[in-house]
């Protein structure tokens, strides 16, 4: 049944949808917005869920080229678990410190990580960057997004 590579990332990917929109069906929605928080969500869900239907389908036969370009070297490796574990930092410290700080310093340090020189762009592409979605998200679309220790 699943004899290809695509086959077999659809199904998980399947899996990973559905399990993600049984969770984004039980967010709570709040009274006072206009949209609520969990349209985006659940939007984001069933476009993985159909997108995943839509690879198994596909017809791709893999080459010798496309199974060495599948071949990451360790050193890459090391990079992805790195930017993972920056990941999972922010998620884990987003409630306690807030939006802004949190997506400040996690674009700052990853850029960083990821070889980015110019030190005076990056603080001020970290800084602005979350201050101008803070502000979208709160007064034009009426999302709350956590606030942390900043009196925004």
């Amino acid at each position: 049944m699943l004899k290809t590579l695509n086959q077999r990332i659809s199904v998980t990917l399947f899996i990973i949808g559905i399990l993600y929109l049984i969770l984004t069906y039980q967010l709570p929605s709040y009274p006072y917005t206009e949209i609520d928080a969990d349209i985006i969500p659940t939007v984001l869900g069933w476009i993985l869920v159909g997108l995943s239907i839509v690879l198994f389908f596909a017809k791709d036969s893999e080459t010798d080229e496309q199974k060495q370009r599948r071949n990451i070297p360790k050193k890459d490796l090391l990079a992805i678990v790195i930017v993972f574990a920056f990941l999972f930092v922010y998620v884990l410290f987003l409630e306690i410190l807030g939006f802004v700080i949190m997506t400040a310093l996690f674009i700052f340090f990853c850029s960083w990580f990821l070889g980015y020189k110019k030190h005076i762009t990056n603080v001020i592409v970290s800084i602005v960057f979350p201050v101008i979605i803070y502000l979208m998200f709160t007064e034009f679309l009426k999302i709350s997004l956590p606030q942390g220790i900043l009196p925004l």
